[in-house]
């Protein structure tokens, strides 16, 4: 049986659970409002409940299936690699999410990127080349 602490963080969990779900249904019902203005259309409100409720539950998966992906890897965070991982089924969006993360990466400047780790071998390779080459 569980504790009173236990059924009292599963409740905030849940209350948490259910405010992001709203606040994910207004976002949603927000941008439908928003393109069906843009382009001359209306949305019924239980078509846009409908849209938004589907939006989250493929929201929800997506999430879990990026951790899975970070999980398979070995790290603990998903990355860019996931995401477009996760779009493999649809050509069209993939090849987008590359052109993106390529843009990003572009764009990033070359101190911040990570630098490839050299091992100790590899490093007293490269001093060998190096100090060939001066003598």
């Amino acid at each position: 049986m569980a504790s009173d602490v236990e059924r009292g963080e599963e409740e905030e969990e849940e209350s948490a659970s259910e405010e992001l779900r709203d606040r994910f249904r207004l976002c949603t019902i927000s941008i439908a409002e928003t393109e069906a203005k843009r382009n001359g259309m209306e949305i019924s409100q239980p078509i846009m409940a409908c849209v938004s409720d589907l939006a989250f539950k493929y929201a929800k998966q997506l999430a879990k299936d990026l951790e899975l992906f970070a999980q398979h890897a070995g790290r603990k965070s998903v990355n860019m690699e996931d995401v477009i991982l996760s779009a493999h089924r649809n050509d069209h969006l993939s090849a987008s999410l590359r052109s993106f993360s390529n843009d990003l990466k572009a764009k990033e400047p070359q101190s911040d990127r990570k630098r490839k780790k050299v091992t100790k071998k590899e490093d007293k390779a490269a001093k060998e080349v190096l100090h060939i080459a001066d003598s």
